[in-house]
């Protein structure tokens, strides 16, 4: 299951990030804000058009936005 199928207000694990569809840049930033194997992350609310973009996530007490297509990436487990 990937980041971008949680309902909003779930928490799920992350147990995996496909690093080779995002670019270097891209991995380098998420990593820094946390994503990563083992964290755990809810889904606060998710945008109101088109693709529902961008999706914001809790990490611990920081808040982050991502786009739809990073979280793709991003594998899970729900909590």
């Amino acid at each position: 299951m990937t980041l971008d199928e949680i309902a909003n207000g779930a928490t799920a694990r992350i147990t995996g990030v496909n690093w080779s569809v995002l670019a270097e840049d891209e991995g380098k930033r998420l990593k820094a804000l946390g994503v990563d194997d083992g964290a755990e992350v809810t889904i606060m609310h998710r945008g109101v058009f088109g693709g529902r973009d961008p999706l914001a996530l809790r990490f611990g007490s920081m808040t982050i936005a991502i786009r739809r297509a990073h979280a793709l990436a991003i594998e899970v487990e729900p909590q």
